[in-house]
C-alpha cells in the first residue's frame, strides 16, 4: 500500500488532472464570451477573473510540477 500511494504522489496524477480541467474549463468560458453580440460589464469581469484565475493555476501547477517536493526527501 504504502508503494502504491509513493508511486501515486511521485506521478503527480492528480495536479495534471486539475491543470487539464482548468484548461477545458478555461477555453468553454473563451468560447462563451466569443459566442456573445454584445458583452455587458459584468460578463467581461467574469472573463477577466477566469483568464486571471488560470494565470495563477499556471504559476502554481509549473512551480509544483517541476520544483521537488517535500516528499523526495
Amino acid at each position: 500500500m504504502t508503494v502504491t500511494m509513493e508511486r501515486f504522489l511521485e506521478w503527480k496524477i492528480l495536479p495534471r488532472l486539475m491543470m487539464v480541467v482548468m484548461t477545458l474549463m478555461y477555453i468553454r468560458v473563451i468560447e462563451w464570451g466569443i459566442s456573445l453580440d454584445d458583452l455587458s460589464t459584468q460578463q467581461s469581469a467574469m472573463i477577466s477573473v477566469v483568464s486571471g484565475a488560470m494565470t495563477g493555476t499556471i504559476a502554481v501547477s509549473y512551480t509544483h510540477l517541476t520544483l521537488p517536493t517535500i516528499y523526495s526527501v
